[in-house]
């Protein structure tokens, strides 16, 4: 009989618990603890928490340590295309075999007990890092951060909590300060905290935990700066001005991740050189890229073709800020999102800048919004909607009618990881 696949045993593991989400670690320290706790045997940590720019952040870091000659663990999710993207290990996405064996090794000590697909998965994350040298391990949040699987870590080199807004209310409450409080769960005692651009609520939440847990905080406005300033990003700290080239990531909004990037890289110890790295060679797929080649980049021909994987308010606000910064051009949108999320809320700062939006339901995912309640929440925020059956024929009649448009497919990462697949 052949060996079960990577695939075999994660559909096994989403039958382990009836909920997708249950946040609490009781079977995460449980499994850790047949596994022989593999998150005491991790090289030093990094751990990232958020509502925005966690994953563009830990890219950057990633990037400006492995300028430094560093080796470095990654693990972040969901996916887009395939599982092992959550899983970097040493520096390279982690192999069939030891992803294989890693998951295989965590539902045998798991022993058919209770235990969620994310947490699990984590365990498996782990149990690679721990088995592999490296320098230093960058972990994220999956949701949360108080009762999220990756808080199994007692003392982490460093935390880092990227801007904070509204999202996933059904699990970490109704208000940014509530919501705040969860993310500041990943604060530990007397480990420095580096902290993103905040509103007041927030931030008054994420300081008091910090004073409670005596960590001090490297905070944007108080400890560190970053901005745009003439084509160029400025980033000053008690150390001194950096002058750098804007983030090869679009959008203004990644200049302030960037900024947490290199607040927690100087503190690490970064030179300018490493600095120069984070902002200019990071890697972070469906967050404003640019498809130039593939089978749906083949439809759209002449058209600018892009992809975005936000998904919340906050990620609407930051798409729109790109597209009223880039050539004036009549852009679409092909837009498909879940329906745990403020759709009006995520359209809202769109409706100025797109002509139309094609409005799709996600193939394969059973929390997809449909396509017509997709197209009725655009109209009701003054968009001009329709309805296709796939990406790809929204694609073809948008091009149809405006051949040398701009076409920005948006509204969540499940639909962005389908795309990938697709276009590859």
């Amino acid at each position: 009989m052949n060996a079960p696949t990577s695939d075999v045993i994660l559909a096994r593991m989403m039958a382990l618990h009836p909920k997708i989400i249950d946040l609490t670690l009781d079977r995460m320290h449980r499994l850790l603890s047949e596994l022989g706790n593999p998150q005491n045997d991790l090289p030093p940590v990094i751990h990232i928490a958020g509502t925005n720019g966690k994953g563009s952040t830990q890219a950057m870091i990633r990037a400006g340590l492995e300028a430094m000659g560093k080796s470095v663990h990654a693990y972040t999710s969901p996916h887009l295309a395939r599982f092992h993207e959550r899983i970097r290990v040493a520096g390279s996405l982690i192999d069939e075999d030891d992803l294989t064996k890693a998951l295989d090794e965590c539902y045998a000590a798991n022993g058919g007990e209770s235990i969620t697909y994310f947490e699990i998965t984590t365990c498996a994350a782990l149990l690679a890092f721990a088995r592999t040298r490296a320098d230093y391990t960058l972990l994220e949040v999956g949701l949360g951060g108080r009762l999220d699987a990756t808080n199994v870590v007692e003392t982490p080199l460093l935390t880092i909590i990227t801007p904070v807004s509204v999202d996933h209310q059904q699990y970490l409450g109704d208000t940014l300060a509530e919501i705040a409080g969860e993310k500041a769960g990943i604060i530990k005692r007397h480990v420095p905290c580096v902290v993103g651009p905040q509103d007041d609520a927030g931030l008054d939440v994420i300081e008091a935990v910090a004073a409670r847990q005596a960590a001090p905080l490297l905070a944007y406005g108080q400890h560190w700066h970053a901005g745009a300033e003439a084509g160029r990003m400025i980033y000053q700290d008690e150390r001194g001005l950096l002058d750098l080239p804007r983030p090869n990531l679009p959008g203004d909004h990644q200049i302030m991740n960037a900024g947490a990037a290199l607040a927690a890289l100087r503190h690490l110890g970064a030179d300018d050189a490493a600095c120069e790295a984070a902002v200019t060679q990071a890697y972070w797929p469906a967050r404003m890229q640019r498809l130039k080649a593939g089978p749906l980049a083949d439809i759209a021909g002449q058209a600018e073709l892009w992809l975005d994987g936000g998904h919340n308010p906050a990620a609407g606000d930051a798409i729109a800020a790109v597209l009223a910064q880039g050539p004036k051009r009549p852009t679409h949108l092909i837009c498909g999102m879940l329906n745990t999320k403020d759709i009006g809320g995520y359209l809202r700062p769109l409706a100025a800048h797109a002509t139309t939006l094609h409005a799709v339901s996600i193939p394969g995912e059973t929390a997809t919004l449909p396509a017509a309640d997709t197209a009725a929440a655009a109209r009701k925020v003054g968009m001009d909607a329709f309805e296709a059956p796939s990406v790809a024929q929204a694609l073809r009649d948008i091009v149809a009618s405006d051949p040398t448009a701009r076409v920005l497919i948006c509204g969540s990462l499940y639909l962005a990881g389908g795309v990938l697949r697709e276009n590859s």
